[in-house]
């Protein structure tokens, strides 16, 4: 959790409105309090996860009464959720799904998201480095994804506090590409040990990038031996039907 900036505290207020485009987005923002001694943060933490996990536990009840598979997609800057996305999106026509966009500025995330035909919500999260529980619950208040459905929640890129914080996601599902370093799993364990799928993206640059891709997936097993690891290359197509069957397969359970 980032006790430096304090995102996620209480002093914070969450608005949505309507683009020049007309679409909505929520923005959140945060006043800061820089003078905290060690014990008022330790308590500070215990409260703002206290009261993120409750919301996350009523997202998660809302969800599970309504078969919504809520993935909670996380990485840092640039592995490709987006474009991982749009090309889930386009490939499996026969799922419902939703995206909700966590970024601290613009709407181009979900603009480029709408463009398969797909509804997406866009968080502004301002200085906050990451997505909460509440942000969550207000922007599905307002995309209102479909029963059966899939709601991909795509966090801000960070590989650090979205680790801690709970959405009420079945899932949450890290995104690494080959264009960053093969050891990130053990450079940020928290991360990969929350998450129960990777995917490992950009596989078509490997002949060109210096990246040991069974060594990566070894990290990440050994930070979380349960942890199912998929390559893909969203540019290419390539291993973009096993996610979807995999989302599938995730879909049945949670409609049970």
């Amino acid at each position: 959790m980032c006790t430096t900036c304090g995102c996620g505290s209480e002093h914070s207020h969450t608005h949505t409105h309507r683009d020049e485009n007309g679409n909505l987005v929520t923005h959140t923002h945060h006043d800061h309090d820089h003078e905290h001694k060690s014990k008022r943060v330790i308590d500070v933490e215990e409260d703002i996860l206290s009261r993120n996990n409750s919301v996350a536990a009523q997202n998660r009840n809302d969800f599970r009464s309504h078969h919504v598979l809520a993935l909670n997609f996380v990485s840092s800057p640039g592995s490709g959720k987006t474009e991982l996305l749009c090309a889930t999106i386009r490939r499996a026509a026969d799922l419902p799904i939703a995206v909700i966009e966590g970024d601290q500025q613009t709407s181009q995330d979900a603009d480029r998201i709408r463009t398969t035909g797909a509804p997406a919500h866009q968080i502004n999260t301002g200085k906050g480095c990451h997505l909460d529980a509440e942000m969550v619950r207000h922007a599905v208040s307002h995309l209102e994804p479909a029963d059966d459905s899939v709601l991909f929640i795509e966090n801000v890129g960070n590989l650090v506090c979205p680790a801690e914080f709970d959405l009420g996601e079945a899932h949450k599902v890290v995104i690494l590409s080959v264009t960053e370093g093969d050891d990130k799993p053990l450079k940020y364990p928290d991360m990969f040990r929350a998450s129960d799928l990777m995917i490992i993206n950009k596989v078509d640059l490997l002949p060109y990038v210096k990246f040991d891709i069974e060594r990566c997936e070894e990290y990440a097993r050994r930070v979380n031996p349960k942890i199912q690891i998929l390559r893909v290359s969203a540019t290419t197509g390539e291993g973009i039907d096993k996610f979807i069957e995999w989302l599938k397969a995730q879909r049945i359970i949670a409609s049970l």
